[in-house]
């Protein structure tokens, strides 16, 4: 008996965390702060993978481009503005000339009070 309750309890504490979870998607304008290489190109990584960063409600993003699929880097300027829209750990990238690319969130970091 104790142990159904128990049961119970922790599968609603685990839906309403999976309900406000799923509410956390971002978005907005950003301006893109920076564009590095990450990586170097193998057999396994086809493509050279990229790390943008820029900053979104009070926090400092940084995600990674999937080494697989190829990134043309000089659609993304450095300084010019992004549409981002972030779900969990997943984002998607959007220039003002309609060039998108998915990334991977790697980093996040609160940016400092100005």
């Amino acid at each position: 008996m104790r142990r159904t309750a128990t049961t119970a309890i922790l599968a609603l504490a685990a839906i309403a965390a999976t309900l406000s979870a799923s509410a956390d998607k971002l978005k907005g304008p950003a301006t893109l702060k920076d564009l590095q290489p990450f990586g170097t190109t193998d057999k396994q990584h086809k493509h050279q993978a990229y790390d943008l960063s820029f900053d979104a409600e009070g926090h400092s993003y940084t995600c990674r481009t999937n080494s697989k699929k190829s990134t043309d880097a000089t659609e993304f300027v450095v300084g010019s503005q992004i549409n981002y829209e972030i779900d969990k750990n997943k984002a998607k990238i959007k220039t003002r000339q309609n060039k998108k690319l998915e990334c991977k969130i790697v980093r996040v970091e609160k940016s400092p009070a100005p």
